[in-house]
């Protein structure tokens, strides 16, 4: 949606307001997984906790001027919300909890089911379903036959991704599918060139492994927001 159709939605006042919510939204999601998930730990230390906020109400932000007043903005604000801390945990954690992968998937679904119904878009709905399904089967294929890349996180958050890529559109799920890829490909790269010559000390196996699910949500969350 160009920024004319924003404004038809509501304009700036919208987007402000979308910011606010998902950053609250962000806040509250922030405790429920430390709550739900306390292997993890306490809740990140202050600062932490202001980047992600402030992150998640730049994020919905863009999202407001992107989709405006559509009815597939709240189901791409639940994406929005959930990848700035799907990625959080990524980075300091190397995992994708299933118990925000799994309520992702869930509720996009049926977030854009009622959004395709609204609108008559019973395709772009069946279109994103072929999406995940063909996402997550690629990342699993990458995932068997590549080593020590993709781990099964990864290959689950291909699908809600798929989704939401599919549902805009081929062109979507191609480039946000194939960005994903490359930009975990390059974190990578310069994972093995920072830690080369670096000692490896016991029990420190994990030192050069690189988190793919903040790359894969980047690159969609980039191709969602830019490519119309």
């Amino acid at each position: 949606m160009s920024i004319a159709g924003m404004a038809d939605g509501g304009g700036p006042l919208l987007a402000l307001a979308v910011g606010v919510f998902g950053m609250l939204a962000g806040v509250v999601t922030e405790l429920v997984v430390a709550r739900s998930l306390p292997r993890l730990g306490p809740p990140p230390a202050g600062w932490a906790r202001i980047t992600t906020a402030a992150v998640t109400f730049v994020l919905s932000v863009l999202l407001a001027w992107r989709f405006g007043g559509s009815a597939e903005l709240t189901a791409y604000l639940v994406l929005g919300v959930a990848a700035v801390q799907l990625a959080r945990i990524d980075i300091v954690h190397h995992l994708l909890p299933n118990r925000l992968l799994l309520p992702l998937s869930v509720a996009g679904l049926a977030l854009l089911a009622i959004a395709a119904g609204i609108q008559g878009a019973t395709e772009g709905l069946l279109r994103g379903v072929a999406g995940a399904v063909t996402l997550f089967l690629l990342y699993l294929v990458l995932a068997v036959t590549s080593r020590n890349g993709l781990g099964m996180g990864d290959v689950k958050l291909a699908a809600p991704l798929g989704l939401y890529l599919g549902y805009l559109g081929w062109t979507q799920l191609f480039y946000g599918g194939a960005l994903g890829f490359v930009a975990g490909g390059i974190a990578s790269l310069v994972s093995v060139l920072k830690n080369r010559g670096s000692k490896q000390h016991p029990g420190s196996e994990q030192q050069g492994e690189v988190a793919h699910g903040p790359s894969m949500l980047a690159a969609g969350l980039a191709v969602i927001l830019l490519l119309a």
